[in-house]
């Protein structure tokens, strides 16, 4: 009778088409925005390589996780998961609190017996020091090669993590000029109930942000002679000094209308725009609880 084997995928190649899979839906995603616009290079590539590094570190000790579980008669898929999902600081610890003794059979009777067990659990017989050498010498740590890549991962991600802190908060790479034509990037904050974009018409709700917060839409104008911009905005709460300023950016043309006070919806015309994409900004200098729409017809 034939025995029919069945291939197993290694899990190696399982996490590298994971993170195949990961780097192809954020490339996706930049495909739908705007991209690099507004960063150097190294901003971006500084935040890939800390995520890749990270997801390489959680590969190689699930791989490790994996393989001890095999010997500990654990099971292996199932904490190889855990450790990858959670990370490896938090999945090792747990991992290693609830991790089982090691075990062989007894040579006596077959029971499995853990391998500092002095006498069999089952037949009593007592494990002799050659016995015990041989299980010892099982109990040292195996797979060195995927701990160490997993330690090296962790340096180099660490290191990335400090190379992106240090560049965001001396803003160096980082376009945060309101009067850009490039997209602007925050190092603040902001506490928002909605912000849509939809059919043309950009909605944004928030209740407070960090001091010079800019939010923004790319939009289109398809007939500067003809077409305006439309600003229903309404701002519940202004503190003293407290400002919040419509910029309209395109290419060298930058224009900027405060709307922190509107007794009605602005009307601005684009005539002195060209046809073609413009940079729509808020920039919130203070102002909260603010409900705006905005669009262009």
């Amino acid at each position: 009778m034939k025995s029919k084997s069945h291939k197993k995928i290694p899990l190696y190649l399982v996490i590298a088409a994971v993170l195949l899979l990961i780097i192809l839906r954020i490339l996706w995603s930049w495909s739908y925005s705007d991209g690099f616009s507004g960063l150097s290079l190294l901003i971006p590539l500084l935040l890939l390589l800390f995520l890749l590094f990270a997801l390489c570190a959680s590969a190689f000790f699930s791989a490790w996780v994996y393989q001890d579980c095999r010997q500990r008669e654990d099971d292996p898929v199932l904490w190889a998961i855990i450790v990858f999902i959670t990370t490896p600081f938090i999945g090792l610890l747990l991992y290693f609190l609830r991790r089982s003794e090691p075990k062989q059979n007894c040579p006596f009777c077959g029971h499995r017996i853990t391998l500092k067990a002095k006498y069999c659990e089952a037949c009593g017989s007592q494990i002799k020091s050659k016995e015990e050498k041989i299980l010892m010498e099982r109990q040292k740590t195996h797979h060195l090669k995927l701990i160490i890549a997993g330690i090296v991962c962790i340096v180099l991600m660490l290191t990335c993590l400090t190379g992106f802190i240090v560049s965001a908060a001396t803003n160096t790479g980082i376009n945060t000029d309101v009067t850009s034509n490039e997209r602007v990037w925050n190092l603040g904050t902001i506490r928002m109930d909605s912000n849509t974009y939809l059919n043309g018409v950009w909605e944004l709700d928030f209740r407070s942000a960090s001091d010079g917060f800019v939010s923004q839409e790319k939009m289109t104008i398809e007939d500067s002679g003809t077409q305006a911009l439309y600003a229903d905005i309404s701002c519940q709460t202004i503190p003293d000094g407290a400002s919040l300023i419509l910029w309209l950016v395109q290419d060298d043309t930058a224009q900027s209308i405060d709307v922190t006070n509107l007794s009605e919806p602005l009307v601005y015309p684009l005539s002195e725009f060209e046809n073609g994409d413009i940079y729509v900004r808020l920039q919130i200098n203070g102002v909260e609880d603010t409900v705006s729409k905005i669009y262009i017809q």
